[in-house]
């Protein structure tokens, strides 16, 4: 069974995260998607990375959902989101990377 890196889970949740509360009109439900996929991240990057870069990265995660809220007033809310999943990708990227 191929597994899907934790880089691409982290960015496609906070987007999934995001879509499924616009689109069902039902923010609890995208919280649920975004704790989900965030949940899948961090046991990934635990077992790749360790301890220390897993808690880092899921604070990353959390920061990076919490600062989407303010970016999205200055440059909307789907670029907003795009800009802090491609951040979080990046993050996730650069720590595995140096993990290996």
């Amino acid at each position: 069974m191929a597994r899907i890196p934790a880089t691409a889970v982290a960015a496609s949740g906070l987007v999934g995260g995001y879509a499924v509360a616009r689109w069902t009109k039902k923010r609890p439900l995208g919280g649920v998607a975004l704790a989900a996929a965030g949940a899948v991240a961090a046991r990934e990057w635990q077992q790749r990375s360790g301890g220390k870069a897993a808690a880092a990265l899921t604070a990353a995660y959390v920061a990076a959902f919490a600062g989407s809220h303010p970016l999205a007033k200055k440059v909307g809310a789907w670029p907003a989101v795009f800009s802090v999943a491609g951040g979080m990708a990046a993050a996730s990227w650069a720590v595995g990377r140096r993990s290996r």
